[in-house]
């Protein structure tokens, strides 16, 4: 089976600081190892708006953006021998270089060589990428092309979820109700924690929350969550909080509301320049347990493949649009001002 592979393709190239055109470029060409990806679905990121404004992969303009995405493969290098023409498909992006201290403790994602696609080189805003063979996982017939964007993202909070080993009946606040956050609420649901809290200012969110199976929401604008959570855990505060929105104060803001001997995930993504208040006595004394996650990679595809598989996890809740490759400079700038907006897909080849 063969499928013809045209020279030329259509992206979304990021020149600079919001400087986002959709253009014809060459089509990515493949080693003996890689196999060419036709896209069908991409979803966009917190991190693709950071590379859009300027504040994080700057120096691999231009750049097209794109990692959380599903697609078909119309091209095999000459050794991959686990993949074919036609396979339905979506890709760990994050390449290790295989061979350092980090990649051979299974921390590919601390290599100092690390390519990860749609970050440090093209991804999937635009018809066709490429990837390496041995990081490419088939989609199951049950799941979607556009259910599959969700895997990615959902890789990251299992990831997290074993770096936290949350137990049943273990109590969480999770600070912000964005698309991760919202995941986060879902899979601390399957682990059996409870209450669940979830913390937000924009109403729409802590409505899709509340939905998804919140037994608090706390609405940040008119309520303080310290004085919450004090009220829910009996004075005690919550066994684990997952830092979710990516700013200074709410990383202070978990600080206040964990209780002694609990853990603070910090997953929101700030600034490399922000920083927070933070007492080594509080804790000592208190022994507290803080840990940092940033993406999944490894069995965390398998398992997040497994989820949405046997509908443990439903991404439908989360999708605010479906739009066109050509919509997408517009769009990024809506997602920037408008906060009903959740997750928003962009069907590059898609139906």
């Amino acid at each position: 089976m063969s499928i013809e592979v045209p020279v030329k393709m259509k992206a979304a190239v990021v020149y600079g600081p919001k400087d986002m055109r959709v253009e014809e470029v060459d089509v990515p060409e493949i080693n003996s190892r890689e196999v060419l990806i036709n896209v069908k679905y991409c979803g966009i990121c917190g991190t693709d708006l950071h590379i859009r404004n300027g504040i994080y992969s700057s120096e691999y303009f231009p750049l097209i953006a794109g990692h959380e995405f599903t697609g078909e493969v119309v091209e095999v290098g000459n050794e991959v021998k686990n993949l074919k023409v036609g396979d339905r498909v979506t890709v760990d992006e994050n390449i290790g270089c295989g061979v350092c201290y980090f990649c051979k403790h299974n921390q590919k994602l601390m290599c100092e060589k690390i390519n990860q696609i749609g970050i440090h080189s093209n991804g999937a805003f635009a018809e066709y990428v490429k990837a390496p063979a041995d990081l490419v996982f088939k989609l199951p017939e049950n799941i979607s092309h556009k259910d599959g964007t969700f895997i990615e993202p959902l890789t990251c909070i299992i990831h997290a979820n074993e770096r936290m080993n949350i137990q049943l009946g273990s109590s969480i606040a999770i600070i912000g109700a964005g698309p991760i956050g919202l995941i986060h609420l879902q899979i601390a649901n399957l682990r059996g924690a409870c209450p669940v809290i979830i913390s937000e200012v924009n109403e729409h969110r802590l409505e899709v929350a509340q939905k998804l199976g919140a037994d608090f929401v706390v609405d940040a604008k008119d309520k303080d969550l310290a004085l919450e959570i004090r009220r829910i855990t009996y004075n005690r505060g919550v066994d684990f909080v997952v830092e979710a929105a990516g700013n200074p104060l709410t990383y202070q803001q978990a600080m206040e509301i964990v209780r002694p001997g609990g853990e603070i995930l910090a997953f929101g993504l700030c600034s490399a320049k922000d920083t927070f208040p933070l007492s080594p006595f509080k804790v000592t004394i208190s022994e507290l347990r803080i840990s940092g996650s940033v993406a999944g990679s490894y069995a965390t595809w398998l398992q997040a493949i497994a989820l949405l598989s046997y509908h443990r996890f439903d991404p439908a809740p989360l999708i605010s649009r479906v739009v066109s490759l050509d919509e997408l400079p517009k769009t990024f700038e809506e997602i920037e001002k408008n906060q009903n907006l959740l997750k928003v897909l962009v069907a590059v080849s898609g139906d």
